[in-house]
C-alpha cells in the first residue's frame, strides 16, 4: 500500500528578541559531543591550571554549559560553522588540508 505524500510544512517567520540579562558562558574546551537520536548534547568546559611546589603546571576542568539542542537545531550549527569556517579560510586563519592528511 503506497502512502499518501506528506503536506509540506508551511514555513515559520520568527522575530527575534534580544534578552541583554541573559549572561554569557566562557569556555575553552569541549568536553563531550553525544548524538542519541533524538538530541545533540555538547558539553563545555573551562580549564583551570595551578602551578606545583616542584614547578610542574597541572590543570582541571570544569563544566560551564551543557547544551541540548534539536536535530534542526543541530544541523542549523554545522551550517553556521561551516559559514565560519569558509570566512575564517578566506582571512587566512584557517588553511585547508589536503584530504587524507591527518590533523595536527
Amino acid at each position: 500500500m503506497a502512502q499518501a505524500p506528506q503536506a509540506k510544512q508551511p514555513q515559520i517567520q520568527y522575530d527575534y528578541v534580544d534578552r541583554p540579562e541573559i549572561s554569557e558562558t566562557f569556555a575553552d574546551f569541549v568536553q563531550r559531543i553525544q548524538f542519541d537520536g533524538q538530541t545533540l548534547r555538547i558539553e563545555f568546559c573551562v580549564g583551570r591550571h595551578q602551578e606545583t611546589k616542584d614547578g610542574k603546571t597541572t590543570g582541571t576542568r570544569y563544566p560551564t554549559c551543557r547544551l541540548v539542542m534539536t536535530i534542526q537545531c543541530g544541523v542549523d550549527l554545522v551550517n553556521r560553522l561551516q559559514q565560519v569556517v569558509a570566512a575564517l579560510t578566506k582571512a587566512g586563519v584557517l588553511k585547508q588540508q589536503p584530504a587524507g592528511t591527518p590533523a595536527i
